[in-house]
């Protein structure tokens, strides 16, 4: 039997780490307990809500932050406030599968459009790969906004 999983991320600001994370890989962020978040309103506004009503101060909010996949199949993601500064390269990475099925220049053309939209978002581009078959497609290394290495695949 398999097993379900949830990776962790450490981070300065869960809340804003989380949504740059929902929005590169379409996934939401889910309600608080027990309280149903209408269609189209802020999740993020009704845990604001949801901490503020059952006491938790201002300054604690942020500590941490979650995002589901909406359709159920990807992991969870849980970020936590730490500390201390990312200190050497990721141990872990994720690949987010930008171009699947498509190869060449027409797989490095969609990787590129990707690439531009998550650096809107506040990631930063690291290097290009470029195909080399029959053991690399070609991706991109990028960075998250609190610097978590991953790639574009």
């Amino acid at each position: 039997m398999s097993r379900h999983i949830q990776v962790t991320f450490d981070a300065h600001d869960p809340r804003a780490l989380s949504s740059f994370w929902r929005d590169a890989l379409g996934y939401v962020h889910p309600g608080p307990p027990g309280v149903a978040v209408p269609e189209g309103a802020d999740p993020l506004a009704a845990w604001d809500d949801f901490l503020a009503r059952i006491g938790v101060p201002q300054e604690q909010r942020n500590t941490r932050s979650a995002i589901e996949d909406p359709d159920g199949r990807g992991p969870r993601l849980f970020f936590q406030e730490v500390p201390e500064d990312k200190a050497a390269k990721n141990r872990l990475h994720l690949d987010i599968r930008a171009a699947p099925g498509l190869e060449g220049a027409e797989r490095m053309a969609a990787l590129e459009a990707e690439c531009a939209r998550l650096v809107a978002l506040g990631a930063a581009r690291v290097r290009r790969h470029e195909p080399a078959p029959p053991l690399s497609a070609g991706f991109i290394v990028m960075t998250d906004p609190e610097g978590n290495e991953f790639c574009l695949d």
